[in-house]
């Protein structure tokens, strides 16, 4: 069991917890996820991770009350356990192998979109940590909305709050906010990381094409199993077919069929929707040498 040690409201619908788990929080990296499960029948739920503290032994989770599973999540509290806690999952950023020297050299800019900015967060801490000062937007709907600004401010270069509405920061999209932050302002960057909705991820990478800088994205948000099992998180990275959860979650954005995976993403929600996917899609619709289980309910 996995005890919760904290739990914190950060917005309308949106919980952070710290929980419990020794043995992840020594082997996770930025850029990785987990899985949860409440109980032995409980769904399995991917979170990317959002922090860690291998002194503590306590790994961070972020999440959005979507579906039934994650409404009966955020009734956990204090001192509550999950029954599975399993990770760390899926490969680490890419920055983590770079030469620091190297990595030192680069610009790099994030990108958050709204809970995304809760995997961005260990990514700039960790470049921080590592003497790297990176740039970060963080968009989402609203002030009463925004999440982590503090914190990113703790160890990023310069933050940027892009609001939809206006109410902080610059008002309008993040892609907005980026082009003028580079066409105007006259920032130059080797590198962006996008880790949002996909389709603000689309149009960030369509955007980073434009403007020649190499793009990365995380496709956390298809992944339903975690495993490669279920084939949610099929998707074509140049013209090759990608599982999201076992070779992710993050993928060069230029490279990514975003409408692919989004349509997938929408006829996956219903049963008739993965039997059609299934059916077409043959051998590739789950990751090689698992076998394909119906009893996902995708209902986060």
């Amino acid at each position: 069991m996995f005890k919760i040690v904290r739990k914190r409201l950060l917005a309308p619908q949106i919980y952070l917890m710290d929980v419990l788990a020794p043995r992840v929080a020594r082997s996770a990296k930025p850029g990785q996820f987990l899985i949860v499960k409440m109980d032995e029948k409980g769904e399995r739920i991917p979170l990317t991770i959002c922090d860690y503290d291998a002194e503590k032994g306590t790994v961070t989770i972020v999440f959005q009350t979507l579906g039934s599973s994650t409404q009966q999540m955020a009734k956990y509290e204090e001192g509550d356990s999950f029954a599975d806690f399993v990770g760390p999952l899926g490969q680490p950023s890419e920055m983590v192998h770079e030469n620091l020297e190297e990595l030192m050299k680069k610009k790099i800019l994030f990108v958050a979109g709204g809970v995304g900015t809760a995997p961005v967060y260990p990514q700039v801490k960790w470049l921080h940590e590592n003497g790297i000062a990176a740039d970060v937007i963080i968009g989402t709907k609203t002030r009463d909305t925004l999440l982590f600004e503090e914190e990113m401010k703790a160890v990023a270069g310069n933050v940027y709050v892009a609001t939809d509405d206006g109410s902080y920061g610059y008002k309008g999209l993040v892609t907005n906010l980026l082009k003028d932050l580079v066409q105007v302002q006259g920032k130059q960057y080797d590198l962006v990381v996008a880790i949002g909705p996909m389709i603000m991820m689309k149009f960030v990478s369509i955007l980073t094409k434009e403007l020649g800088i190499h793009t990365i994205v995380s496709l956390n948000p298809i992944m339903v199993d975690g495993t490669g099992m279920c084939g949610a998180c099929r998707v074509t990275v140049g013209g090759t077919v990608k599982f999201a959860c076992v070779d992710g979650p993050e993928f060069d954005g230029h490279l990514v069929n975003f409408d692919e995976a989004m349509r997938r993403q929408a006829m996956y929600k219903d049963a008739e929707g993965r039997k059609v996917l299934k059916a077409v899609e043959g051998d590739t619709h789950h990751a090689k040498g698992c076998e394909c289980h119906e009893n996902s309910e995708g209902g986060r």
